[in-house]
Order: C-alpha cells, then sequence, then structure tokens
C-alpha cells in the first residue's frame, strides 16, 4: 500500500515559490502596517457601536413601549445621536494637532461653566444626581460631565507636554492637578460619583504617563480615599449599598434586588444565549436595563459568547491606545492616547464589575453599548481623538503622505516601514 503524499507546489517559469505563511506571520505583518493602529480603533469602533446599537434597541423595547408607545423609542434616538456623533469623531481624526492645542483652553472652561449651569435652575436632576441640564425639550437636555471628560483629556494633554521641561518643579503640577480635580470636585457635588471615579482615574493615570513623581502620586491616592471614605460616611445610601454588597444573601428584595436580577440574567444565557429580544429581566425586572446592566442583558441574550466578545472589543481598544501611546511622534499625541484608553478601560470594567456582582453599586454605563445621547456622542468623539493620534504616527504620516503622491510611492512607503 502506497502512502498518498501532497502535490508539490510547482512554479511558473520565472516565478518563486510562494511559501504558506504562518498565522503568527500573517499577524506580524499585519501589526507591521503603518495604519494597522488606525484600522484597529475604527474597526473596533464600529462593532461596539453596531452591537450597542443593536442592544439598546433590544434591551430598551418593554420599557419604551410602556412609557412611549413605542418600542423603538430610545433605539431610534440613540441611532440619531450615533450619527452627530460619527460625524464629529470624523472630523476630529481630521483636525491637525496645532489646531487642537488651541481647542485646550475653550473646551476646560466651557466644561467648568456647564457644570456650574447644572446648579442652577438649567439643571435636572436624574436619579438623585444633579448632573444634567436642559433647555426647554429632551433633545435638547444632556450630561455635561461626558463632555468634560474630553475637556480633561485635551487640556491636559497641552498642559502638560508644553511643561514638560519645566515638571523637575513640583508647583508645575500643581496647575494640571487643581484644574483637572475642580472639575472632578464639581461631579462629586452633582453626586455622581461614579464619572468622578473615572475622572480621578483619568487624571491620576494621566500624571502617571507624562512621568509625576511618586511622591505626588501617593499623596493624590491618599488624598483620594479620604475623599471617598468621607463621601460615604456623609451620603447613608452608599454605605448601604457597600453593606449589600458585603452581604449578598441579605434584603434580597430590597438592596440585593438588581445584583441578583443581573446574575440571573447572566446566568440564564449559557454559552450561546436565550436569543436576541428574549430577555427576560428587561420585563420590568431589571431596572436600568438599557443603561446601567445591559451588559446582563446582553449576557442573557447573546450567552457566555457575547460577554467575552464585548470585553475582547474593549482589551482591542486598550490594546490599540497603548500601541499608539508609544508610536506617538509627541506628547500630546501621547497623553490624549492614554486618557482615552483610561476612560474607556477603567469605565467598562466598573460597569462589568458591577454587573457581575464585584463592585458595589456605582452607576457608570458601558462605553459604546449603553443607551444614552451625550456619553455615546463624548464616546465617539474620544474615538476621533484616538484615531486622530493614530494618523499622525510617524510612519503613518508618511504613508498617507505618499499616497497623494500615487499608488506607486506608497507602496514603496510601506515596503520601507
Amino acid at each position: 500500500m502506497t502512502a498518498v503524499t501532497a502535490d508539490p507546489v510547482v512554479a511558473l517559469p520565472g516565478q518563486p515559490v510562494e511559501k504558506a505563511r504562518s498565522p503568527k506571520t500573517v499577524v506580524r505583518t499585519a501589526m507591521a502596517h503603518p495604519l494597522f493602529d488606525y484600522h484597529l480603533v475604527i474597526v473596533t469602533s464600529v462593532v461596539l457601536l453596531c452591537l450597542g446599537l443593536l442592544m439598546v434597541i433590544s434591551a430598551s423595547s418593554v420599557i419604551a413601549a410602556a412609557q412611549m408607545g413605542d418600542p423603538y423609542y430610545f433605539g431610534k434616538r440613540q441611532i440619531i445621536f450615533a450619527v452627530f456623533g460619527v460625524l464629529g469623531a470624523a472630523l476630529l481624526s481630521l483636525i491637525p494637532e496645532r489646531f487642537l492645542t488651541k481647542l485646550s483652553w475653550p473646551a476646560l472652561l466651557l466644561a467648568i461653566l456647564l457644570l456650574l449651569l447644572t446648579f442652577t435652575p438649567l439643571g435636572v436632576s436624574v436619579a438623585g444626581n444633579q448632573n444634567w441640564l436642559s433647555f426647554g425639550s429632551s433633545w435638547t437636555q444632556f450630561q455635561p460631565s461626558e463632555f468634560a471628560k474630553l475637556a480633561i483629556i485635551l487640556w491636559g494633554a497641552n498642559d502638560l507636554a508644553r511643561r514638560h521641561k519645566r515638571l523637575a518643579d513640583m508647583r508645575q503640577w500643581l496647575v494640571y492637578i487643581v484644574a483637572t480635580f475642580t472639575i472632578v470636585a464639581l461631579v462629586v457635588f452633582q453626586k455622581d460619583q461614579g464619572t468622578a471615579m473615572v475622572m480621578a482615574a483619568m487624571v491620576i493615570l494621566v500624571l502617571v504617563a507624562a512621568g509625576a513623581p511618586w511622591r505626588l502620586l501617593l499623596s493624590l491616592a491618599s488624598l483620594a480615599v479620604v475623599a471617598v471614605v468621607g463621601l460615604i460616611i456623609i451620603q447613608p445610601y452608599r454605605m448601604q449599598r457597600i453593606w449589600a454588597f458585603m452581604n449578598p444573601n441579605a434584603d434580597q428584595y430590597g438592596l440585593n434586588l438588581q445584583a441578583r436580577r443581573s446574575l440571573y440574567a447572566l446566568a440564564s444565557g449559557g454559552w450561546f444565549g436565550q436569543g436576541l429580544g428574549s430577555s427576560r429581566q428587561k420585563w420590568g425586572l431589571l431596572s436600568e436595563a438599557h443603561t446601567d446592566y445591559i451588559f446582563a442583558i446582553i449576557g442573557e441574550e447573546l450567552g457566555l459568547l457575547g460577554t467575552l466578545t464585548v470585553i475582547a472589543l474593549f482589551a482591542a481598544l486598550a490594546f490599540a491606545g497603548i500601541r499608539i501611546a508609544g508610536r506617538a511622534a509627541t506628547r500630546f499625541s501621547r497623553i490624549v492616547a492614554i486618557g482615552v484608553v483610561t476612560w474607556f478601560t477603567v469605565q467598562a470594567f466598573v460597569n462589568i464589575a458591577v454587573a457581575i456582582r464585584l463592585l458595589p453599586v456605582v452607576g457608570v454605563t458601558l462605553p459604546m453599548i449603553s443607551y444614552g445621547g451625550s456619553s455615546l456622542m463624548a464616546n465617539l468623539f474620544a474615538l476621533g481623538l484616538l484615531a486622530g493620534c493614530a494618523r499622525r504616527e510617524p510612519e503613518a504620516v508618511q504613508l498617507l503622505a505618499a499616497r497623494k503622491r500615487g499608488p506607486r510611492t506608497a507602496s514603496i512607503v510601506r515596503e520601507r516601514t
């Protein structure tokens, strides 16, 4: 009995034999492309956006039908906000860095002004948090703290980049710390502790990326711990949430009700879920199903596969941001990339950790997924900034410039890089 062997690879005259490339080689080749980071940000953002729109339509259908008479009410609004957000992101990705630096101070001052306006009659309280502004209709109601995150990133990157030669003097750090923590303090006064925590994490990690001395970082961390403890003591409901978290079997139909139903939703999804639109917990059982607890609905309808896909997408986005920060040609782009990555990573971690009961209830949305026009548009704007940083990587700049001169020149640049 003769062995069967594969046919040998035969090359045509004058042509070299092409060897099959391993998956590892293919990945390395793709990652070596000058625009790999840019494409990774775009693809990840598009998938997150589409998944978010799909899940908002599904998770909000019951409450939308009951309250608005239209099961697609929240889904339609989210799509409209997504369109404006995508347009803004595309614009921000193309704006030159020198123009972004000029926007930093106006962005900071506008953010502080809008946050202060929430304490005037224009402010609207939602779920006990005084963190919304309304100018007469639901379409003009928005959450300034979401856009304040953008201001922190833009202004902080510009300020620290300008001062980098003088940062050996401890006093030079105070300008950044005072300005950014003023915004954090205003958000704390709005009683939005979750958003304040995300902002504080952004500020501290940006300081780490900018090379802040450890004694300064330890001092800020100590002050943050004292502030959190003080807020817990002052506001009894925060202490109640921590008590409920520490005692999961207590008050099953009160403080622990939502956490328990979130776990029910995740557990009932199994490996592949009950099917899109088939959630039971969204039928008035799990409150905030389309906002704070949308990750639980994803687990119920799309299963473990769906939740792992969401986590993988955020991991890919974080990977892209870290690569962009490491390859950035300027300090401004490096700090912007670190700020955006911190924002998305910390907020996604907190939201998911609350849904699977690794943290007490905090009240932050899942970026790009949860319902909310302000958060979605701010998220897209931030991703536009990140994509712009990727386009400004030195090798990417060379390739984009070569493409303008013609495909032949672009091919040469790709081979060299």
